[in-house]
């Protein structure tokens, strides 16, 4: 079973060494994880684990090899189901509200007592229980279950309400730090911050007083004063954005919306230009995301008045027919302007020295069934679209 955990853990995307993995069988040697398969968990993690962007990944590993060792505090999928009320939320938590205050003053929980208890409804439930105070359900005043009243105790599932449990069944918590993962607004800002760090590379002439600088090389020049010039700390990164809107585009508008949010709150950049298109760039971009018939620009009016050092992102699935990419008539909502899609994404390379392509379900490797991605993929710098793909744009943006 250990080797199979070793298999599912790589498959799962963990890198671990040979030494790693001999140095958490030596710690099983010398029992450190005893009989315990929760002690074992831990173990396992803190030895095979680097950062905490792999928890997620090692928690899943784990789930997946020993779901099938019956453990005390192992919930049923059937358990599960009986407590998702998801649809009785706010009337849950209104209900359970009025209990909480009145019982919030005079409670004391006993951590261990719990646990042993719902340990033994575990052992004992056969049935689905709302409301009440001694099974696992949801509802009541019980301290095992989920959208009760009480404080402290264990959630099973559902979703957090008032923090007040001490222990939660059935979540995946670190699901948020994976390196992998679609981004939010945060993250954005974050990644956004590295093309900053552009702008103190620049060659510009040092016109402004470095107070501390001056102040060292005066103190080490025995007091007489040695001034000390800097480069302006003025934001030089302008940056273009081009938006794929609507089609399959669309069960990502959220994550547009956060892209765009995120770039217009930042005050990192010297100019900021938003545009959009369906599929492919052709020779009108549009100025809004419903890509209306005459809500455009020309392409060409970009190269005129956006010069090249201009950043360019391009955020789309590529999942377009490859006639649209090919063909000088593929654009069906506009004029082609005599150039197929690709044509004009070698126009927009040509003229930009610095462009990358987001993309938020881009396919392993040269996909054979997505012909015109693996196409654009090779033509420009293609980047998945999760909190590793958009530091590595950023990085290749930034670079000379």
């Amino acid at each position: 079973m250990f080797y199979n955990f070793f298999d599912t853990c790589k498959a799962k995307g963990l890198h671990i060494t040979l030494s790693e993995w001999l140095t958490l069988m030596d710690a099983l040697d010398k029992g450190l994880a005893g009989s315990s398969l929760t002690q074992f968990y831990y173990l396992g993690k803190m030895i095979l684990v680097k950062s905490e962007t792999d928890f997620d990944k090692y928690d899943m590993a784990f789930e997946e090899c020993f779901k099938g060792v019956k453990t005390e505090t192992e919930v049923t999928s059937q358990m599960l189901r009986w407590l998702d009320k998801s649809d009785m939320m706010e009337l849950a938590h209104e209900e359970a509200r009025n209990h909480l205050n009145q019982m919030e003053d005079d409670i004391s929980i006993n951590k261990d007592d719990v646990e042993e208890k719902f340990k033994q409804r575990l052992r004992d439930q056969d049935s689905e229980h709302n409301g009440g105070s001694f099974w696992i359900g949801t509802m009541g005043k019980t301290s095992f279950g989920n959208t009760g009243g009480n404080v402290g105790g264990v959630r099973v599932g559902g979703k957090t309400g008032y923090q007040s449990a001490f222990s939660v069944i059935g979540a995946r918590k670190y699901k948020d730090f994976r390196d992998d993962r679609v981004l939010d607004n945060r993250q954005f800002q974050l990644a956004f911050r590295r093309l900053r760090q552009f702008s103190t590379k620049l060659d510009v002439p040092k016109t402004e007083l470095d107070i501390d600088g001056t102040i060292d090389k005066t103190c080490n020049n025995g007091g007489m004063l040695q001034i000390v010039m800097e480069k302006p700390r003025k934001n030089a990164v302008k940056l273009l954005l081009l938006f794929d809107s609507g089609g399959t585009m669309i069960p990502y508008s959220s994550l547009m919306n956060d892209l765009f949010q995120a770039v217009n709150k930042s005050n990192h950049f010297k100019d900021v230009k938003c545009y959009y298109f369906h599929n492919c760039i052709y020779s009108k971009v549009y100025k809004t995301p419903e890509c209306e018939n005459g809500e455009w620009v020309d392409t060409e009016w970009l190269f005129r008045n956006l010069d090249s050092d201009y950043k360019v992102i391009i955020v789309g699935d590529a999942a377009m027919a490859p006639e649209e990419l090919y063909s000088t008539t593929g654009n069906y909502r506009g004029p082609n302007g005599g150039l197929s899609g690709y044509d004009w994404l070698l126009l927009m390379k040509k003229h930009y020295k610095k462009i990358i392509w987001l993309n938020p379900k881009m396919a392993p490797g040269n996909a054979p069934w997505r012909e015109a991605e693996t196409a654009v993929k090779n033509l420009l710098p293609m980047y998945k679209l999760t909190v590793k793909g958009l530091n590595d744009g950023m990085i290749k943006l930034m670079s000379r």
